[in-house]
């Protein structure tokens, strides 16, 4: 019988098992959503609304994402075998939604901007407040992109540090897991758009360019239907069900042989599901064992590979070598 505490330290543990990343993101956009909403209706320009609204559109999303992240670390159970991997893309699928009526309603602001433009504002409280938030909006998303960043690097097995981490992570942002490649995305629009908006915040203060601050907030919009679209790409993929990146299969691929008793794979096929993968193949063995040893051979392998954090579910089936070579990597990835 499971007793109360029991439970309450099992969802615990889920929850400490989250996405860590999207977890902050969430709380940091929310705060500073909060912040530009208060500048806005303090007397701030169009371009203050849509930043408001992509920091709102962020902390959503990151918020499904981390819940995704929770949920998709349940164990399986009778009802669903192959566990609650894919979770995850469900709720990210929601929160592309969410971000795609935001752009809409931002470009749409925009738009009437470019029509109806602000009157300029001056050096008042209301411009001050606007430059003061945005800075803080640099510094939050800046922190955030860089432990995203750091997070990308560690997923991948990169070493880097300082500025090379930058283009270390993009060169191996398609290695990291979803949560963390969201995270990653959205905050580089975060910061563009901060940066853009200060801008258009203070030309339109300064200056008679008032068309800017409609400019920046239809730029603002599409960057997040371009953050949508490729996020709803990469959960649309893997809900359908996904081939391991090919780093991941070279991986998994040493670990079998470095058995000096398995001689070939005769097939290997890894599904990735959420940031989980599951193996199922058939190891061709030495001649000559018996069934008692190559039952422990089979149940050696599945341990060692059932013990890497990110593989949740091993099956291996066994026959004796046939002496041809009959393992061939997956094609390199198409983009």
């Amino acid at each position: 019988m499971v007793s109360a505490t029991g439970q309450n330290e099992s969802f615990w543990q889920l929850i400490k098992k989250g996405n860590k990343s999207s977890a902050i993101a969430a709380i940091g956009n929310a705060v500073l959503a909060a912040a530009k909403g208060f500048a806005f209706l303090f007397g701030g320009g169009g371009a203050l609304f849509a930043s408001a609204m992509h920091s709102l559109a962020d902390a959503i999303n990151q918020g499904f994402v981390f819940v995704g992240s929770v949920l998709a670390e349940r164990k399986p159970t009778p009802r669903f075998p192959t566990g609650f991997g894919r979770v995850i893309n469900i709720f990210c699928m929601v929160a592309v939604i969410v971000v795609s009526i935001m752009a809409y309603e931002t470009i749409l602001e925009g738009w009437h901007l470019i029509q109806h433009p602000a009157e300029a504002g001056g050096l008042g409280m209301a411009f001050w407040i606007g430059v003061a938030v945005m800075l803080l909006n640099i510094i939050i998303d800046g922190t955030i992109l860089v432990k995203a960043m750091k997070e990308i690097s560690h997923e991948a097995r990169v070493e880097a540090g300082g500025f090379r981490l930058f283009p270390v992570a993009f060169a191996n942002v398609g290695r990291a897991a979803p949560p963390t490649r969201l995270v990653f995305f959205e905050d580089l629009v975060a910061v563009s758009g901060a940066a853009l908006t200060l801008i258009a915040v203070i030309v339109s203060s300064l200056t008679d360019i008032k068309i800017l601050d409609g400019i920046a907030s239809i730029i603002i919009g599409l960057l997040m239907v371009v953050v949508a679209f490729r996020v709803g790409y990469d959960n649309m993929v893997g809900l359908i069900g996904v081939a391991a990146p090919r780093d991941v299969e070279d991986r998994i691929v040493k670990i079998i042989m470095s058995d000096e008793a398995v001689k070939d794979i005769n097939r290997l096929q890894i599904t990735q599901e959420g940031r989980n993968y599951h193996i199922d193949g058939v190891l061709e063995l030495k001649v000559g064992l018996t069934l008692a040893e190559a039952d422990d051979i089979k149940h050696r392998v599945k341990l060692i590979l059932i013990s890497e954090p990110d593989i949740t579910d091993v099956t291996l089936g066994i026959i004796e070598d046939n002496g041809k070579p009959d393992w061939k990597p997956n094609p390199p990835e198409q983009k």
